[in-house]
Formats: C-alpha cells, structure tokens, sequence
C-alpha cells in the first residue's frame, strides 16, 4: 500500500503476473496502458477481469492500473483477476468471505509440464513401429 487512497495487489497464474493498483475513481481499468476492451478483446476475457468486481459490488467505485506481464492473455486475465482480488481485499478485510466463496483469492496453482530429455513434449512419446 502506498498511500490511503491507492491500494496494491500482485495476481499470478501460469507464467503471468500482474501488478494491480487500485484508486478511488469512476471505473476505468486500464492494463499496459490500454484500455480493458483494446488489451482483452474476447468478452470472456474482460468478464474474467470484472469478476471481483461484480462480486463485490464496485465496480464504478474504483480507477484500476494493472501492469501485466509474461504468459499469454488468458493467464494475463487471470492474474489480472487475482490481482484486483488481493488489493480490494487490502483496502476492505470484510470482503475476504465474499471473495473466497466466489474462488478469486486462491491461486490457481496449476503450470505447464517441463519437457523431458529424448521425448517432444513433457509427456509425448515418438511413434512406436513393431516392424
């Protein structure tokens, strides 16, 4: 937190991460300097980010800057959503119970396999001939 009208959040998932910073406002999400719909043009992926939003009920409450980074866009909407969850609940604590019941404060925990030596992916074997 760095000051008492701005509240910080990290969100992670997959290889994404977002930095989350949320301020007193009229509703405006910004990521990477864009607007939400011009960074996340898939519906679904906007609706992901407005998740803690609607649960909450404040959505035109706040202005939302998020810096995201690594993995792809869906991770990125994911980290975003995780990110946003974690600030409103350090500028609210009485939120935790809403915000776990809906499933935004834990974090995914599943990664990509490591590829392993003398196959093509982590778990693809080459194609086996009898004859």
């Amino acid at each position: 937190m760095i000051d008492s009208s701005s509240f910080q959040g990290t969100g992670r998932r997959k290889r994404s991460v977002a930095r989350v910073k949320l301020s007193l406002g009229q509703g405006v999400i910004t990521v990477n300097k864009k607007s939400l719909d011009d960074y996340f043009p898939r519906p679904s992926l906007q609706q992901i980010v407005r998740q803690p939003l609607e649960a909450t009920q404040s959505g035109s409450r706040f202005d939302i800057t998020v810096k995201a980074e690594g993995g792809g866009i869906a991770g990125q909407a994911g980290a975003v959503r995780h990110g946003i969850a974690r600030a409103l609940l350090a500028m609210d604590e009485t939120l935790r119970e809403t915000l776990r019941r809906n499933g935004l404060l834990t974090r995914d925990p599943r990664e990509k396999e490591s590829k392993k030596y003398g196959r093509k992916r982590a778990r693809k074997r080459f194609q086996f001939s009898k004859r």
